[in-house]
């Protein structure tokens, strides 16, 4: 697993890599909630009252690491990560810098 640090203009924020054999898992996560590849399941973390949004590669078939995760496009976000202003079609940076 690859752990990093991600600037963002207020605070900064964890990312991490985790290799699942033919892909990897990625995201990076706030004190306040998280953007994650397509594995990230963010209906479920909605039950918990979690923010998540989901994002797809601006390049490729996937999101190989934090730099494809920031350049990505968010296609999902539940209803907590809704209310902290992330919509469907913001860059995983501009999803991230609201949490």
């Amino acid at each position: 697993m690859e752990t990093l640090r991600v600037p963002l203009r207020k605070k900064e924020a964890e990312g991490f890599v985790i290799p699942l054999g033919p892909a990897n898992l990625v995201l990076a996560k706030t004190d306040l909630g998280l953007v994650g590849c397509g594995a990230v399941d963010v209906a479920a973390l909605e039950k918990f009252g979690y923010p998540a949004a989901k994002v797809r590669p601006a390049d490729g078939p996937s999101i190989r690491d934090v730099d494809d995760l920031l350049a990505g496009t968010v296609v999902a976000a539940n209803g907590p990560a809704s209310k902290r202003g992330i919509v469907p079609g913001m860059t995983g940076k501009e999803a991230l810098e609201l949490l």
